[in-house]
């Protein structure tokens, strides 16, 4: 039983196939303005890496900011819903998500059934999230995968007191123009984006263990710096990009299953 999960977010866009409960595909590739071409690549691109025909695919469902423009999809889901079913999945001890995507981070709170029981999201402001870094990293001239790493090279605390990304990208501009290190800088800049995320996560009730998931994972310095703020060690997935798609094809599973055993 072959069946797809497809999240269209701001940044990216993602599908999961699943052979019953099993992986057979991931893809990851960045959003398009053509959303319906976007969706097409994702179908080649996942289709050929499981080595199936689109027709075999039995159900699938949608999520994120394009869910609503995925033809295929026969049903939509919220993204706190599919995330919180992909992190499950991963690693089933998970009991608070924080997924930091391009436009929008979110915290979700589960139970040991891994269902949810309360959420916080950030979705109208830039800040602590993926376009966040992608501004300060074009502000610094450096490249964005390279923050985490300069962040550990910081010798010296530089505070970034301001939350909002235009106002952020202003105080980076003015160290960089006094002659400040853009190590230091970066450092500064992680620190507040991981104070933005925890504190908004601390609005719900946090439980080891966490999962950090969406691009903004593959931070290192972002992470470290969370961890520091929540005082909690915090896990990141190999594909932290995946859970909203992974969620999506669950739960497209199950519908499957249950129309079979209907018949």
């Amino acid at each position: 039983m072959i069946v797809c999960g497809i999240d269209i977010g701001a940044s990216t866009g993602k599908i999961v196939l699943l052979d019953n409960t099993k992986i057979c595909a991931d893809i990851v590739i960045p959003s398009r303005f053509d959303t319906g071409r976007l969706v097409e690549t994702l179908c080649e691109l996942g289709t050929e890496q499981a080595g199936i025909s689109l027709e075999e695919i039995q159900y699938t469902v949608a999520t994120g900011y394009g869910r609503s423009q995925v033809p295929m999809a026969q049903k939509v889901v919220t993204e706190i819903t599919c995330h919180a079913r992909g992190a499950y999945y991963f690693n089933e001890g998970v009991r608070t998500v924080i997924d930091i995507g391009g436009q929008d981070s979110k915290g979700i709170a589960l139970d040991e059934r891994g269902k949810v029981i309360d959420f916080v999201m950030n979705d109208k402001c830039a800040a602590g999230t993926g376009r966040f870094l992608e501004v300060m990293a074009d502000a610094l001239e450096v490249r964005l995968e390279d923050l985490g790493e300069l962040s550990f090279q910081s010798r010296e605390h530089i505070p970034i007191s301001s939350t909002c990304t235009v106002f952020a990208e202003s105080e980076v501009i003015s160290y960089k123009n006094q002659g400040k290190e853009k190590e230091d800088i970066v450092a500064g800049l992680l620190k507040a984006i991981a104070s933005r995320i925890a504190a908004m996560v601390n609005q719900i009730s946090i439980h080891e263990k966490i999962l950090v998931t969406g691009g903004v994972a593959f931070n290192t310095g972002v992470v470290r710096e969370l961890e520091k703020k929540l005082g909690m060690p915090v896990n990141v997935p190999e594909t932290p990009q995946i859970m909203g798609a992974l969620g999506a094809a669950l739960i497209a599973h199950e519908i499957a299953l249950e129309h079979h055993n209907d018949t």
